[in-house]
């Protein structure tokens, strides 16, 4: 599918902000006719959307929710038990399956800028096709896309690959989701570098060559021509990535390794903010990732099959569990 293509959808909703489509659609060798296109819609206002939209779409939204609350329960749900985004999946139009999910565009920017909750940013540290951007989301995206590599970089060894690296990109947002034990197929992170490398290596191509520029690392072409990547493992450098990182992320990092220093007299706990040994800075990164990506995936794992309804959640799960399962055998 064509940008035009991406763009015809959108015609059937009210207006958004921003538009990007990812996952599977995007990959070059995907020929799958019964591929469901994914989106992620942001909007100034959710609850005055969803009321446009139900006036257009009912039939996208669960039955339950159109006839017990409409919007105001629909937007309720998405921010009190999920995560802020509200999913709408097998949407069937012009003979083809669509998803898309509706979020607030101030969550979407704290989330892309501070990993606040680490979904959103996650999925927009892989590749997608952006479609809409009135408030360029992609230029504020940078950010999180810097950070995702200075993440990637202080949790590997001193030499690896280029996919190497995208691979541990990618794994950032699946590190501890709930989905991965039993409805993910387990050789997801993979299949994305592999079937969107090019994709990868265009987002990632600027950051590596300024990340060289500095020298924290260097960049040699192999045989096949792909990109070896060595870095300096000492101190210095692990300072340099952790800086990278966003605010909360730092600042959390500095109280797990300060409560390890206490003052000998009075037994108060020091918040130290230095990095005192890169595999114990990599180890707090890995830590908090998990534990908010847990909490995240969780949370719109309950909201997302309340929001699509018995029947819908039943065939959602079902195909999920049987990609996981044929993974897995």
């Amino acid at each position: 599918m064509d940008n035009s293509a991406f763009r015809s959808f959108l015609q059937v909703l009210p207006p958004v902000e921003f538009a990007c489509v990812y996952g599977s659609s995007l990959h070059p060798s995907n020929h799958d006719k019964t591929t469901m296109t994914d989106y992620i819609l942001g909007v100034s206002d959710p609850k005055q959307w969803h009321s446009e939209n139900l006036k257009f779409n009912k039939h996208h939204y669960a039955s339950w929710m159109v006839h017990l609350g409409g919007e105001r329960l629909i937007t309720g749900v998405a921010d009190k038990i999920g995560v802020g985004v509200h999913f709408n999946p097998f949407v069937t139009w012009n003979g083809k399956l669509f998803k898309y999910g509706v979020v607030r565009m101030h969550d979407l920017l704290q989330d892309v800028q501070y990993w606040e909750k680490f979904y959103l940013c996650g999925r927009l540290q892989k590749p997608v096709h952006i479609v809409v951007d009135n408030l360029d989301v992609s230029s504020t995206n940078s950010v999180n896309l810097r950070a995702a590599v200075s993440a990637a970089l202080l949790l590997l060894p001193s030499e690896f690959t280029e996919a190497d690296l995208y691979a541990k990109v990618c794994s950032l947002s699946y590190t501890g989701d709930v989905r991965m034990l039993f409805a993910e197929d387990k050789n997801k992170v993979k299949k994305i570098v592999t079937g969107q490398f090019d994709l990868f290596h265009s987002m990632y191509k600027p950051f590596l060559e300024e990340y060289e520029a500095k020298e924290l690392l260097r960049l040699s072409s192999t045989a096949n021509d792909q990109i070896h990547v060595s870095q300096d493992c000492d101190l210095s450098v692990a300072c340099s990535l952790v800086s990278a990182l966003p605010p909360s992320i730092r600042s959390q990092m500095s109280m797990m390794q300060g409560e390890k220093t206490k003052l000998r007299e009075t037994g108060r706990v020091i918040h130290d903010t230095k990095i005192s040994a890169r595999e114990e800075a990599a180890n707090c990164l890995q830590r908090i990732l998990r534990r908010r990506v847990m909490v995240s995936s969780a949370r719109q794992a309950i909201s997302g099959l309340l929001a699509v309804g018995g029947v819908n959640a039943s065939r959602y799960l079902a195909k999920k569990v049987s990609k996981a399962w044929k993974s897995w055998a």
